[in-house]
């Protein structure tokens, strides 16, 4: 085996062209999910060959609680400096599992403050801020299944009838399509493997081209909808 038993931790490194690819000759909705996929695997991948590491380096140091049989001979053998290889695999791992729970734990606080924040509003899809800073979003779960798009005054007053329609479907796309998942997927195996983070930056920008699409098909316009989008990218 040699050195092949740390593929699994630089295989990542393939993850730029991939995306380029990807990017390039996929539709927006294929590449999301391909690049998404890949991205969760690499990772899960990598973090078990960390722990496999571990066990394999470590298991018959001193005062390891791991059982002896968990460390065969031939399988250390297998692995080059496996000790070194062992030991520092344990700090790696509490790095991924620190990384990943904050990430984990900020999700959580952002999506919950921003529902508290809108709980005094009407339960319709749409929820309209009174505030003259432009932004929009979609808000996924709450007090219905498919979420709910947050938009401000300030938005809404610099676009026209259709524009808006075509912002309105924008979002929706995001919470139909649940990209949240696909963007909390990529950005734990960014953290998890640093170098997935070309997928992470992907799957943003192919998750947009999906949503641009969806509400292109449901406008009927194209132009309309990269106006729409073109304005609320401007005077955010």
């Amino acid at each position: 085996m040699g050195v092949f038993v740390f593929l699994p931790l630089v295989l990542p490194l393939t993850a730029w062209p991939i995306a380029r690819l990807a990017e390039q000759h996929l539709h927006p909705r294929v590449a999301t999910r391909l690049l998404t996929g890949v991205a969760g695997v690499m990772a899960l991948c990598s973090t078990v060959c960390l722990g496999l590491l571990m066990v394999v380096g470590t298991a018959q140091l001193p005062g390891n609680p791991l059982p002896d049989g968990w460390s065969d001979p031939e399988v250390r053998a297998a692995v080059p400096q496996d000790e070194v290889a062992g030991k520092l695999a344990i700090p790696a791992l509490l790095v991924v599992a620190v990384a990943c729970g904050r990430l984990l734990w900020r999700h959580r606080t952002v999506r919950r403050r921003a529902h508290r924040a809108l709980a005094g509003l009407p339960g319709t899809g749409v929820a309209v801020l009174p505030d003259d800073t432009p932004y929009a979003y979609a808000l996924p779960g709450g007090g219905d299944r498919t979420g709910r798009v947050v938009v401000t005054t300030g938005l809404l007053s610099g676009l026209r009838p259709a524009e808006r329609r075509a912002l309105f479907a924008h979002e929706r796309a995001h919470l139909s399509a649940r990209h949240h998942r696909f963007l909390l997927v990529v950005q734990l195996a960014a953290r998890a493997n640093p170098f997935l983070r070309p997928l992470r930056t992907a799957v943003s920008y192919t998750a947009e081209r999906w949503a641009d699409e969806e509400a292109a098909r449901a406008v009927g316009d194209r132009r309309v909808v990269a106006r729409a989008i073109g304005k609320a990218a401007l005077v955010s």
